[in-house]
């Protein structure tokens, strides 16, 4: 699937996002910190699937 510039960056941000929540986790492991940083992670994941989503439904280039 082609994508455009935007698909991509937004889907960067999203994967940074997500991965200083789940190093955080790691790193705080048995914390309740880590429980949350751990649900913000899947949260993201989420939020991350419908923005792309949507993105894709939108742009002429990507869809």
């Amino acid at each position: 699937m082609k994508t455009c510039h935007q698909f991509n960056t937004v889907r960067a941000e999203y994967e940074r996002e997500i991965g200083f929540m789940v190093a955080h986790s790691e790193r705080h492991a048995g914390r309740p910190a880590a429980k949350s940083s751990a649900k913000q992670a899947a949260s993201a994941k989420q939020r991350m699937a419908r923005a792309l989503s949507s993105h894709v439904g939108r742009c002429p280039e990507c869809g």
